[in-house]
């Protein structure tokens, strides 16, 4: 596998995890702790709420901030011993900012 094929895996991975993570919805956890248990709702679906949908604008801004994250990171990293990281966390900015511009490949 090339290099740069593990840095969009790796970048991508993490991105869709925060994607899916904005789109679950807040638990009001005042609500949950008065619920006394043989007033919970059961059956098949009961505790299962509808996922909030995220607009364009929204997953390109989450996008560029996983992209902005790492290279903020990648600054961080001076140490010699991180180069490797370094690189790694720049090439997966670099992914992800493809997608931005639609230079990505199909």
């Amino acid at each position: 596998m090339r290099a740069r094929d593990k840095a969009a895996v790796s970048a991508l991975r993490a991105t869709l995890a925060a994607l899916d993570n904005a789109e679950a919805v807040p638990v009001d956890e005042t609500a949950l702790r008065g619920l006394a248990l043989e007033h919970s709702p059961v059956g098949v679906g009961a505790t299962e709420v509808a996922r909030r949908e995220l607009s364009e604008h929204t997953v390109a801004e989450i996008v560029r901030g996983e992209a902005t994250e790492r290279l903020e990171i990648a600054t961080q990293l001076t140490a010699p011993a991180h180069a490797g990281r370094v690189a790694q966390l720049r090439a997966e900015a670099a992914v992800l900012l493809g997608f931005l511009d639609g230079s990505h490949a199909a």
